[in-house]
């Protein structure tokens, strides 16, 4: 009798670890996206939001950039309710690129069809001027940073989110 009871709590104990998470769908805000340029050696925050769309909470297990050079900021194992969002930071370092750069980030999860959805975003790294800095540019890295990112705004961005996308 004590042998049957085993057996029989043993296999409910083993169906109750056989359930699994079910398929979701999700939308990534502008999944494609080009930003302006920036110095290198700046730092280029990307905040990505991730809408859950299906009936079921999304389960992010994962976080992977394509690169050492982003950063997850906050955890990278996130659950989002049905019919809500969650914005998720990262932070680009530029100082070992130069040129245009491009990378994609990828959110692992219950994502329907293939599990994963992706982000890609390109940037174009400006390198610092080939010429020793007078006395006002070494303490004014700042002050030409600012007149930089000015001048780009003064030729009209097409989101306040500091990047475009292909229409």
């Amino acid at each position: 009798m004590k042998r049957l009871l085993f057996i029989l709590s043993f296999a409910l104990l083993l169906s109750g670890c056989t359930t699994r998470v079910q398929y979701t769908t999700v939308e990534l805000r502008d999944p494609v996206r080009h930003y302006y340029p920036i110095l290198q050696g700046q730092e280029l925050t990307v905040t990505v939001r991730v809408n859950n769309t299906g009936k079921v909470p999304l389960v992010i297990r994962d976080i992977q950039p394509s690169c050492g050079c982003i950063v997850v900021d906050g955890d990278q194992e996130m659950v989002i309710p049905p019919e809500r969002y969650a914005s998720v930071t990262l932070r680009y370092d530029s100082r070992k690129n130069v040129g245009r750069v491009e990378h994609s980030i990828r959110f692992w999860g219950n994502i329907s069809p293939s599990g994963m959805a992706e982000l890609r975003f390109d940037v174009h790294v400006v390198p610092d001027a080939n010429y020793h800095h007078d006395y006002e540019e070494m303490f004014d890295k700042e002050e030409s940073a600012r007149k930089l990112r000015d001048y780009l705004k003064s030729r009209g961005e097409s989101s306040g989110m500091g990047y475009y996308v292909d229409r």
